[in-house]
Formats: structure tokens, sequence, C-alpha cells
């Protein structure tokens, strides 16, 4: 098992790290139903599924949506990265997935928010993203693709601080490394790495389960509405309750998606 001193090595080198087998595939096709459910939900509704491209989605979900949530969140693996990287007293703010469906284009190279200030000044990083695909992810089936180490590039060109003018592009194209992830494999991430989704040329969807973590610090959380019922959270153990500081409610509500991210309705078309 990659020790979490050389996971979090590897994201501030890498800006991405991986754990392969971290859960059994019965494990990630129950995910894979819970996120088909919640996809059927929010797609009939305004403001509950976001066009990340042509054909593509996000959604956001509250955690009861997830059977395996506290299964995920308790991993040990994941709680040591989380440590490492964010701290003591990092906060879990975020619960969604991407769905590329087929049809799904090239999404532009991006981040997934602009550069905080304290990563730009102090080259610190305050957030991470653990990513759980639902598939054995092929080659046709639109990968995600990554450039290693440009976690921390900055440019007065990048429009809305996150999207590289294309005169980068033939430096991404060269970075670029594709993603296989099997069904129970975890990937932990620096959002601020360049990546995006490619053209998906199958017959397949390829949904992928995003959890998003903050340091105190951060403020990633202002974009997402997770909450828990009472008795969900009563329920809870306090590993998890120390670390999701999100509303108790008595009944949920379908979260009307905040986090959009401006240029991939376009696509790379």
């Amino acid at each position: 098992m990659t020790t979490f001193i050389n996971a979090a090595d590897a994201i501030y080198r890498d800006g991405i790290t991986a754990l392969k087998g971290a859960f059994d595939t019965g494990w990630a096709d129950a995910m894979r139903e819970d996120i088909e459910a919640a996809f059927a939900e929010a797609i009939n509704r305004e403001g509950g599924a976001v066009g990340r491209g042509p054909k593509r989605y996000y959604v956001e979900i509250h955690p009861e949506q997830l059977r395996g949530f506290v299964d995920l969140v308790t991993h040990p693996w994941v709680v040591g990265v989380c440590t490492q990287v964010l701290g003591p007293d990092y906060e879990i703010v975020e619960l969604g997935f991407d769905i590329p469906f087929a049809g799904a284009v090239n999404q532009p190279w991006h981040r997934d928010f602009p550069m905080p200030t304290v990563t730009r000044e102090k080259r610190r990083l305050n957030s991470l993203a653990f990513n759980l695909t639902g598939v054995d992810t092929t080659d046709d089936m639109g990968p995600f693709e990554i450039a290693p180490g440009t976690q921390f590039d900055d440019s007065p060109e990048f429009g809305h601080d996150m999207f590289p003018p294309r005169t980068h592009y033939d430096r991404y194209n060269q970075l670029a490394v594709r993603k296989y992830p099997q069904r129970g494999d975890i990937s932990a991430r620096s959002a601020l790495t360049i990546h995006r989704g490619t053209a998906n040329k199958s017959a397949k969807s390829r949904p992928v389960l995003v959890l998003g973590v903050d340091a105190p610090d951060a403020t990633n959380g202002d974009k997402h509405a997770m909450a828990v019922t009472r008795g969900y959270w009563e329920s809870l153990p306090q590993l998890v309750k120390d670390h999701l500081h999100c509303p108790v409610v008595d009944e949920l509500t379908p979260i009307t998606q905040k986090h959009t991210i401006e240029g991939l309705v376009m696509g790379d078309a």
C-alpha cells in the first residue's frame, strides 16, 4: 500500500496519486447504482445536473445518497492522505459525480477553480479531490487525462483563472497522461492540476464519484450544499463527524448545483 507520506509527496510533485484496489468490485458496483439513481432524479429538475460539456454532466449529492459514504471517508488511505496534505482539521465539503456519456467530446484543458492565494504565494495546496470510477475504464470510454506537475502553473492568460489558452496546449498535450482506473481504485489529486475529460467513443457512460476535501482555510465549501438528516448524523462514527461540517436537517432538500465551470459547455469542438 502506498504510504500516506509518499502519497502526499506525489501530490505535491505530480498533482495526483492513487491507491489500487482500495475497495472490492461489489462496493464499486453499489456505488454506481447509487450514482445512476441520483442522476435519474437530478436530470429531471432544474439545477439538478449541470453540463460539463456535450453529453457530460456533474451532480452533487448528499452523503445519505451513497451507501458507501462512511466506508469511503473512514478508509485509512483517504484519512491519511487528507491529514498529511491538509492537516488534522480537514473538512469534507463535496460529494458528487461526473458522467460522460457516449458522444462526450474532449474538454478544454482546465483546472476546477482559480488558484488560491496561499498556493500562489506559498505553494501550499489546501484542497484535494478524490475520484472513484464506477466502471473499469478503457481507452474508448473517454478516460480522464492529466498533465502531471502543473498544479502550480500560473499565468495571467488563463481564462477565468482556470482555462489556459490554446497557445499553451502543446505543453499540456506533451505532458498528458491518460488514467485507466478500475472499479475499487481511488485517486487523490489537486484539482488545480491541469486536466480534461477526453472524448467518449464507446456506447457506455463512465460515472466517476468525486469527494472534495478542504483544509480549514480553503473556501470550496461555499460552492456546495450537502446536508445530513438528524438520524443519519447520530449514526455516524465520531471520525466522520469531526470532518463533516455540514447542516443537520430534519429533511433533505435536493441540491441545486452552485459550482459551474465556465467554458466546459463548449467542449473542445
